[in-house]
């Protein structure tokens, strides 16, 4: 008998249960609690998330018989999923860089990303790719100050090898679109930069026809702090815009189509950055589509993945490991052609041979050891997340076509709505982090309260010039900076001669809620790199006050519970206080009922889940006499 026919036996004794014998089960066991508020997740990208998914949720959506039966090269339907390993190489100085691209080659990468910014003659090409083997190794430019000055000095670098052009792959960093949203303006005009792509697609085809011409740099966005769906439907604007104004100008969307690289971020919505990788090759050939091309290929969409930079932290900087390493697994089983992972010290410093070496490894170990290259398609027919993919791709579509009825991306930029709509999701997110509806492990949420960064961060940023640009501008940003630099400001204090601030927990009365509130107001002052002493809990009150007045701390905090508060405060406050001039009296809990008499009896703050922990931590900061910056 066949495992098919032995599993089919199997399963035959287990009657198929309805879908709405499950919702009456589901509502039975929650004993009349509200089914959405409990059960159903609201994602800031608008989609309602429900609590499980059945086959007959891929019934209505009808993208996948179509693309699996009219157009399966868009999902490499029947190929390995053997993304390119990239490495991106940051730094101008041409001789380094070198260094750095072939030892990641060596180590396993499979393609480079270098600085062009001091490449102005062939010589300094030269010498940036001296050592790679051009027909070996992708090689991407970016920061160029003048890429048709980049492709020629390339080209002639491999004409000099002479090397066959068309089996050498790679690509240009070329996106106008981009530099009006992070400069405000166009290096020239939009006029000069279509001319500048037209020579530049015409320059590929002729002598490097694998080279890719134009990027659409969607993770610029994310790494603004947009939702997923901004990031989707703007970057497929700004395809969009390439592609209209493109061939106005005489070029086939058969040779345009091809050239388009799509760089896009990944973040730590794992399964919904698995099917927005998804959704943009849906969205990507439904766009192709209307442009009547005549080869099927063209419809494909190559993807390039690097891990997210807004989400990164300078605090407990090994947690980025984690991070980086869910990442990558959305992008590679959301098939990214190639994918980039950031190094774990890179906001804070220059990554390290140590640091990029473990950030190449972790593609390395999803290949070799995990095997997420050796199959085909890893997330078709998963019902969540095939069902996340058509939500993404609808609400993307709903954004790309507003952005059509205001004129195409470029008039929506010179508009503001672009940058109006990313920000608006940034402070969405900035206003989590705060009140710690999103946690970030180790900077937020369970910091380390020992841990020193001040000598260790060589990227402390600069002061903001005056902003004289045209039109209004995305600013990427790490969504942790504001706790980072507040807690920096603490290792500052401390450096300028003075003792760390001293928090200490008057832990007293209820244990179980004596502990939660220890454990809490731990983490909370923590978070400021303030010095926090515990106790297991005082027999008296007496017995707390003594020990409190012995460690001369700059804030104690009532550590029990709310019926108790009372009696701790009205007893205790009057000797801290007299004890210790300028002394911060701070309640764990907020005990509405309570609120005016514990103020009465010389509580100062109250700290609880609702709280904004970066205000309430400036505030308490600002009244020790920090200096924030």
């Amino acid at each position: 008998m066949s495992t098919n026919e032995e599993n089919t036996k199997l399963f035959s004794e287990f009657p198929a249960v309805p879908t709405s014998e499950w919702e009456k089960k589901i509502i039975a066991d929650l004993k009349g609690a509200d089914y959405n508020k409990r059960l159903i997740w609201n994602t800031g990208e608008g989609i309602d998330v429900r609590p499980y998914y059945r086959a007959g949720d891929l019934e209505s959506l009808g993208y996948i018989d179509q693309l699996k039966n009219g157009n399966p090269q868009i999902f490499n339907f029947g190929k390995v999923n053997d993304w390119l390993i990239c490495q991106d190489i940051f730094t101008a100085d041409i001789e380094q860089a070198n260094l750095l691209a072939i030892d990641a080659i060596k180590h396993g990468a499979d393609a480079v990303a270098l600085n062009a910014r001091e490449i102005a003659t062939h010589k300094q090409m030269s010498a940036l790719l001296q050592g790679i083997d051009l027909l070996k190794t992708r090689v991407y430019f970016r920061s160029s100050k003048s890429y048709p000055l980049t492709l020629e000095l390339f080209f002639y670098e491999v004409s000099a090898r002479g090397l066959n052009a068309d089996l050498v792959r790679g690509g240009i960093n070329f996106d106008p679109l981009s530099y009006l949203l992070l400069h405000g303006d166009f290096y020239v005009s939009y006029n000069n930069n279509l001319e500048e792509a037209e020579y530049l697609l015409n320059t590929i085809s002729k002598r490097l026809p694998q080279f890719k011409s134009i990027t659409i740099n969607g993770q610029y966005f994310q790494n603004s702090g947009s939702t997923l769906v901004q990031e989707l439907g703007f970057s497929l604007a700004s395809a969009n815009e390439y592609l209209t104004s493109l061939t106005a100008k005489g070029l086939t969307i058969d040779s345009l189509a091809p050239n388009f690289l799509f760089h896009f971020a990944c973040g730590s919505n794992y399964f919904m950055e698995i099917a927005k990788l998804r959704a943009a090759r849906i969205l990507w050939a439904k766009i192709v589509e209307q442009y009547n091309p005549k080869n099927p290929d063209s419809l494909k969409m190559f993807i390039h993945s690097s891990t997210a930079t807004w989400n990164k932290t300078i605090f407990d900087p090994y947690v980025n490991l984690l991070r980086t390493t869910t990442e990558s697994m959305s992008a590679a089983l959301g098939q990214a052609d190639s994918i980039s992972v950031g190094a774990f010290d890179m906001p804070f410093r220059q990554p390290d041979d140590f640091s990029s070496r473990i950030a190449r490894n972790q593609q390395l170990i999803l290949k070799e050891e995990s095997y997420l290259n050796r199959i085909s398609d890893p997330a078709a027919g998963c019902y969540y997340i095939e069902s996340l993919t058509d939500g993404l791709a609808q609400n993307a579509w709903d954004l790309f076509r507003e952005v059509e009825s205001l004129g195409g991306m470029t008039e929506a930029v010179k508009a503001g709505f672009v940058q109006d709509e990313v920000g608006k999701a940034c402070r969405r997110k900035e206003s989590d982090i705060a009140e710690r509806k999103s946690v970030l492990i180790g900077t937020n949420q369970f910091p380390e309260l020992k841990e020193m960064m001040i000598g260790k961060v060589e990227n402390q940023g600069c002061q903001k010039a005056e902003d004289n640009s045209k039109y209004k501008k995305i600013n990427p940003v790490r969504i942790s900076s504001s706790l980072e630099n507040l807690r920096l400001s603490t290792e500052r204090y401390i450096g300028m001669g003075n003792r760390r601030p001293e928090v200490f927990l008057f832990t007293f009365g209820n244990l179980a809620m004596t502990r939660a509130r220890a454990g809490f107001a731990t983490n909370f002052f923590g978070c400021a790199g303030l010095a926090v002493t515990d106790n297991t809990g005082f027999e008296t009150i007496d017995e707390g006050i003594t020990a409190a007045i012995g460690k001369n701390p700059d804030i104690v905090v009532f550590c029990s519970s709310d019926e108790e508060y009372e009696e701790i405060a009205s007893r205790s406050i009057p000797g801290l206080k007299a004890a210790l001039p300028g002394l911060i009296i701070v309640v764990a809990g907020y005990p509405k009922d309570k609120i005016d008499v514990l103020k009465q009896a010389g509580v100062d703050d109250f700290i609880h889940v609702r709280s904004n922990l970066i205000v309430s931590l400036k505030k308490f900061c600002e009244q020790i006499g920090i200096p924030l910056k």
